[in-house]
């Protein structure tokens, strides 16, 4: 298989995305535990999953901003449990910072190190994670998320952009991801072709044509490609 760069997935590609979330959904918990505990009276999980799925009903024009998701839901909670809403952007930014405390995969870190010597790299994430703060924006050409460009996968036009960046046409790149549907086959309805993180061994079980090739994890499809 032929190809003169890489975009790249984030969450669930280069490391676990759910125990930062934990983690960051537990500083900004922390906070309201001292400066407005009647949030945590009154906003349990379930009820905080209910209220995200009414914002983004709400507002499908910006259901790709997961920035303006949360802080939303910070501001109606910090309200609805009378506090001042102003608040939700101090715990939405205390929340920010812990999100970009990630744990990378076993063997990511040196396989993104070999795999940017030889390719560049753009990443194209749906989530909203900063590549400098994390310390690995050296090993990218850019960046795009959903939030600020506008649009998320499995839009084609995010995959554009970074083929774009990279200045070459879509069939030049590899997209690189764990989701079947916002990686393997938006990248492929974009015109790029597609490697599939595949941890779980999954079946390919979509009427579009599958990934160019799979592994199991980030660095085993590196050490495909380079091999």
């Amino acid at each position: 298989m032929r190809f003169k760069a890489v975009t790249l997935d984030l969450d669930d590609t280069l490391w676990p995305v759910a125990p930062t979330i934990r983690g960051a959904e537990a500083a900004a918990n922390a906070w309201f535990a001292d400066h407005a505990p009647a949030v945590l009276a009154d906003w349990d999980p379930p009820a905080r999953l209910a209220l995200r799925q009414r914002i983004v009903q709400g507002h499908p024009q910006q259901a790709h901003d997961l920035g303006f998701i949360r802080r939303e839901m910070f501001r109606r909670m910090l309200a609805h449990s009378g506090h001042d809403s102003g608040a939700a952007e101090t715990v939405y930014a205390i929340f920010m910072r812990a999100r970009q405390q990630v744990t990378l995969y076993d063997g990511a870190l040196d396989a993104l190190a070999r795999l940017a010597a030889r390719y560049p790299i753009v990443a194209i994430s749906n989530g909203n994670a900063d590549l400098r703060t994390i310390g690995l924006d050296t090993h990218f050409r850019d960046a795009l998320s959903a939030s600020d460009f506008g649009a998320a996968k499995p839009d084609p036009a995010i995959f554009h952009a970074a083929c774009a960046t990279l200045a070459l046409p879509p069939d030049d790149v590899l997209h690189v991801g764990d989701d079947a549907h916002t990686d393997v086959i938006g990248a492929r309805r974009a015109g790029l072709r597609a490697g599939w993180i595949n941890a779980g061994g999954a079946p390919w079980t979509h009427a579009d044509h599958g990934p160019d090739l799979e592994a199991a994890s980030f660095a085993a499809l590196v050490e495909q490609l380079l091999a």
